[in-house]
């Protein structure tokens, strides 16, 4: 989608259309958009592993971790599969303080 499209969507439903999208920071300047977030797990689980390796077969894997250790899997609604270097307790904690800092703004 381009900017063009963009400012289309910003006239069309108002500032509110924006004000509604969640950004999160999952390490090293990489953002995903807390309002797509279906999981945030650890990746030492059997059944998450084959998660991680069907994302990279079917090409929906995002590697985030800049050659360090996986330490966090984010699994978004559109089936994509996100890897981070970061603890999942730490994008939960910057999940939870993002809706709570929205929700105070709102």
């Amino acid at each position: 989608m381009g900017i063009n499209s963009l400012l289309a969507l910003y006239t069309t439903f108002g500032v509110s259309f924006f004000m509604d999208i969640q950004l999160i920071n999952i390490g090293f300047g990489n953002i995903v958009s807390a309002n797509r977030v279906v999981a945030i797990v650890s990746p030492e689980s059997a059944p998450i592993k084959r998660i991680i390796t069907d994302a990279r077969d079917r090409g929906q894997l995002i590697d985030a971790t800049y050659g360090r250790r996986t330490r966090a899997v984010i699994i978004t609604d559109s089936s994509h599969v996100i890897l981070s270097a970061i603890q999942p307790e730490t994008v939960a904690n910057r999940f939870v303080i993002s809706r709570e800092h929205h929700t105070v703004e709102n």
